[in-house]
């Protein structure tokens, strides 16, 4: 069983490296590559200079390559997303080529429009979504398996000792301690934690594999650090350019550059809102990155639990009221004094009741509670929904950054942030957070803050 499962873990992580790591970053030039398609066309009906029209054939023919590469995968025997081959299909019927270029300079339409252009992005998000979760899955599998190789380790280091002393102190150097290590890697993983190198000196079957996981993590790491940048680098970009677009929008809507008639203001107050809205995502997305370096700095102090706990539930009223939704709170009176800092413990309860309020029915109940952790150094709270509950398999993961369930993706809003913040200020402060839910149950989220100094 120990060799079974040792195999079934180096294909799994050979799988990730060959495939997985592969899909993602051929996916993330073809983002790049159809950016430049976009900006090369448009430059060229500007300027019409041949140079973009250069240009843009170069990153449409990068851009076919690595979908073509993406596409080997498949016809190797490895399942992909269905979008890759959709999204193919669609660019075979749009993809133009050098000797259209006469067409191409007589016509004023953009050559591949911007809604293709828009669908495609969409379509790889959507296909680098379907990867990333494979990859969590795998990740997840690698832990069971793991888990079960250290059990069948340890049923082997009992038989062994039974046999003799010695023969139970090497099984145990040889064999219990590098799969422990490999253990520790694989949860740092799939616990989205940091991921550091094993050390396994040997050459056998556990040194390929330690090998094998730690070639998987510098590479994610390295993914990881990329993607966090971009989007850093992305949301810097854009904060200066959006400020300016809701400045001018609110000096048109306030009339300084004219009169503005009703149906014109009402559609700049949409624009307005919608501005608001990329905003809010763009300090979320910067939070994040704020967080993940390591740059949270907390001022602590005192904190009187059931007057902090009403003052955050007083600014979720709106929402509550807005879906005819009432709220329970249920404070042990004998609790004493948490510790941390009220500006960010305050975010955690507004995210925790806003996604309450969200996924709860009309006329229904959220519930707030205080009360002492089983641990007496430390207050535990909750908040509660009678929503429509999360799947078990999709639990693991949704304190993950951008991780959004199945069931929502469609139809609500969010970035899949809002529970990874609460995650990052929580831990911050030396506490957990969990959760446990039920489906067609509701959903309860518990997290615990060290008590006061004074109150121990």
């Amino acid at each position: 069983m120990l060799y079974i499962n040792v195999h079934k873990m180096m294909r799994i992580s050979e799988n990730i490296v060959n495939k997985n790591h592969t899909i993602a970053s051929a996916s993330k030039k073809m983002v790049e590559h159809l950016l430049s398609m976009e900006e090369n066309e448009k430059k060229y009906f500007v300027l019409k200079k041949t140079d973009y029209l250069d240009n843009f054939f170069s990153a449409q023919n990068e851009f076919e390559k690595n979908l073509k590469d993406i596409l080997q995968i498949e016809a190797m025997g490895a399942k992909t997303s269905q979008n890759w081959n959709q999204l193919y299909d669609q660019y075979l019927l749009k993809a133009l080529l050098p000797n259209d270029l006469s067409r191409i300079e007589q016509s004023n339409d953009l050559w591949i429009s911007e809604s293709d252009i828009n669908s495609w992005l969409d379509a790889i998000s959507s296909a680098r979504l379907d990867n990333e979760n494979e990859m969590e899955q795998a990740n997840t599998e690698l832990n069971r398996r793991g888990i079960l190789t250290v059990q069948t380790g340890l049923a082997g280091l009992g038989i062994s000792i039974l046999v003799g002393l010695f023969g139970g102190m090497m099984l145990s150097h040889s064999m219990i301690r590098p799969m422990g290590e490999l253990l520790k890697g694989i949860r740092s993983i799939s616990r989205d934690r940091p991921i550091d190198p094993i050390k396994i000196n040997s050459s056998d079957e556990l040194g390929e594999l330690a090998s094998s996981f730690n070639e998987m993590a510098m590479r994610l790491k390295e993914e990881q650090r990329m993607r966090s940048d971009f989007i850093s680098m992305l949301s810097h970009e854009i904060r200066t350019p959006l400020t300016s677009i809701r400045e001018s929008i609110n000096l048109i809507n306030e009339g300084i550059m004219g009169d503005v008639n009703e149906r014109q203001k009402r559609f700049l107050e949409i624009a307005g809102f919608e501005m608001g809205r990329v905003s809010e995502l763009l300090n979320r997305i910067m939070q994040v990155s704020y967080l993940e370096s390591g740059a949270l700095e907390i001022q602590t102090e005192s904190i009187q639990v059931s007057e902090f706990v009403n003052i955050c539930i007083n600014q979720m009223r709106p929402s509550l009221e807005g879906k005819d939704i009432s709220i329970e709170v249920n404070i042990d009176p004998n609790l004493s004094n948490t510790m941390g800092d009220p500006k960010f413990i305050q975010q955690v309860f507004v995210n925790l009741i806003g996604n309450a309020i969200k996924f709860s029915p009309s006329n229904s109940a959220v519930r707030v509670a205080a009360t002492f952790h089983q641990n007496r150094n430390f207050l535990q709270f909750t908040v509660a929904d009678s929503g429509p509950g999360i799947p078990e398999d999709e639990q693991p993961f949704i304190f993950n950054k951008y991780y959004r369930a199945k069931g929502v993706r469609g139809h609500m809003d969010g970035a899949g942030l809002g529970l990874s913040i609460a995650r990052h200020i929580i831990e911050a402060h030396g506490g957990n957070i969990w959760v446990i839910s039920e489906m067609g149950k509701g959903t309860a989220f518990y997290f615990t803050l060290p008590i006061f100094p004074q109150y121990q």
